[in-house]
C-alpha cells in the first residue's frame, strides 16, 4: 500500500511539472510581437506646433452713435386723427407714425401714405418737442408714399442717399416713432434687395429687407446707411407665429421720383393692363389643367381695360410681353410698369392648347 501511495505521489509531481512547462509555453511567448497602427490612426499626422493662420485685415466696427446723432434730429413723430364709422356710430381714432424732414427751408416731410390716409388732422412733432400742424402735399397709394409740409424753416434735414450702392450685409439704422413712444433707433443689416411684398392687396416692389427691428409707429421713418443718408423709407413688416420679424423699406431710388412728382404737383402715372394675375408652375398647371407650366395666369379681366379690349380672357396664360419672356406674374407686372402710357405692346398667350398673339395699348391706372 505504501508503494502504491508513493507511486501516485510521483505521478502527481510529474504531471505538475509537465503542466507548468506547458503553461509557460502557452502564456509566455518566446519572443515579443508588435501590432502595426492603422494607416489613419489618431496622432499619426499630429503637428504640435500648428496655430490658426492670422487674418490679413481687421474690419472696424461701424460708428453707430455718430450716425444716430447726425440723423435723429431730422426724424419726426406724426400723430393723426381720423373719423371711423361703426355699428355704434362715428368716433375719432388716433394713430402714430414717423417721417423724415428732407428740406430745411420748405418744411417738406416724407412719410408713408398709410400713415396719413383718411386723416382729418395731422400733427408733426419735431425731435426737440415742437409741434406743427401739417398739410398733405400729395400721396400715392400704390407706392405707399406721402409728402407733408409744415410751416417752419431752418429745420434739421436728412440727405437723400443712393440705394443702388447697397450690398447684402451693409449696416443700416431704422429711426422712428416706435410704438408711439418717441423717436428711437434700431440697428441691423441689409439682408435682401429688390424684394416684393403684398400688403392688403397692394404689392410693393423693389424693397430693401433689413434685420433692423421695425415696430408699429416706425412706418414712414428713414432707413439710413453709415454715411447718415436716407436709403429707404420703412414701410412694412411681416410678423407671424414662427417667423422672426422681417422689416422692409421703400428704396430711396424708387421713392425719389415719386416724391419729386408729389412736390411738383405732377400727376403720378401707373401703367395699367387691367388684369389680376397668378404665377404658373408645375403644380398650378396640373391643378388647373393648363397646357404650359410657366407664365402669368389671368385670374380676372377688368371690363373696359386694355386687356379686355385686346381680347384677353380669364384662364389665358401670358408667356411673352413686349420683348420679355414671362415666367411668373411678377415678371409681367414689372414689364407693364416699364411701359409708357399710350404704348401699344404685343402679348403672346396660351388659351387652352393654342398659342395666340394680341396687342394692347397701355393706359394710366384709374384712381
Amino acid at each position: 500500500m505504501a508503494k502504491r501511495v508513493k507511486y501516485i505521489l510521483t505521478v502527481l509531481v510529474l504531471v505538475s511539472l509537465i503542466l507548468g512547462v506547458l503553461g509557460c509555453s502557452l502564456f509566455l511567448p518566446s519572443s515579443p510581437t508588435t501590432t502595426p497602427a492603422p494607416p489613419n490612426s489618431p496622432g499619426q499626422h499630429a503637428n504640435p506646433g500648428w496655430t490658426f493662420p492670422q487674418g490679413t485685415t481687421t474690419a472696424p466696427l461701424p460708428d453707430l452713435p455718430s450716425v444716430i446723432d447726425k440723423v435723429m434730429p431730422s426724424v419726426v413723430a406724426i400723430n393723426t386723427e381720423m373719423a371711423v364709422s361703426s355699428l355704434f356710430g362715428q368716433y375719432t381714432q388716433s394713430a402714430a407714425g414717423s417721417g423724415v424732414i428732407i428740406d430745411a427751408a420748405n418744411g417738406y416731410v416724407v412719410t408713408n401714405n398709410h400713415v396719413v390716409e383718411n386723416a382729418r388732422s395731422v400733427q408733426v412733432e419735431l425731435y426737440d418737442g415742437k409741434t406743427f400742424p401739417a398739410t398733405i402735399v400729395g400721396t400715392d397709394t400704390l407706392t405707399d408714399l406721402a409728402v407733408l409740409k409744415i410751416d417752419a424753416t431752418n429745420l434739421p434735414y436728412a440727405p437723400w442717399g443712393d440705394s443702388s450702392q447697397l450690398r447684402l450685409g451693409y449696416w443700416v439704422i431704422a429711426i422712428g416713432n416706435a410704438l408711439g413712444e418717441g423717436i428711437s433707433a434700431s440697428e441691423g443689416i441689409v439682408s435682401r434687395l429688390d424684394v416684393s411684398v403684398t400688403v392688403e392687396g397692394n404689392t410693393l416692389r423693389g424693397l430693401i429687407q433689413t434685420t433692423a427691428p421695425i415696430n408699429p409707429g416706425n412706418s414712414g421713418g428713414p432707413l439710413v446707411d453709415m454715411a447718415g443718408e436716407v436709403i429707404g423709407i420703412t414701410s412694412a413688416k411681416i410678423a407671424t407665429v414662427g417667423v422672426e420679424g422681417m422689416g422692409y423699406a421703400i428704396s430711396s431710388n424708387s421713392a425719389k421720383p415719386i416724391i419729386e412728382d408729389l412736390i411738383h404737383g405732377r400727376h403720378i402715372t401707373h401703367p395699367w393692363l387691367g388684369v389680376s394675375l397668378y404665377s404658373v408652375d408645375a403644380f398650378v398647371a396640373a391643378a388647373n389643367g393648363l397646357s404650359v407650366n410657366r407664365g402669368a395666369l389671368i385670374v380676372d379681366v377688368i371690363e373696359g381695360s386694355p386687356a379686355d379690349t385686346a381680347g384677353l380672357k380669364r384662364a389665358d396664360v401670358i408667356i411673352h410681353f413686349k420683348d420679355k419672356d414671362i415666367v411668373t406674374a411678377d415678371d409681367l407686372i414689372e414689364a407693364i410698369q416699364n411701359c409708357q402710357i399710350g404704348e401699344t405692346v404685343e402679348i403672346t398667350f396660351v388659351r387652352e392648347k393654342d398659342t395666340k398673339i394680341s396687342r394692347a395699348t397701355i393706359q394710366d391706372r384709374p384712381t
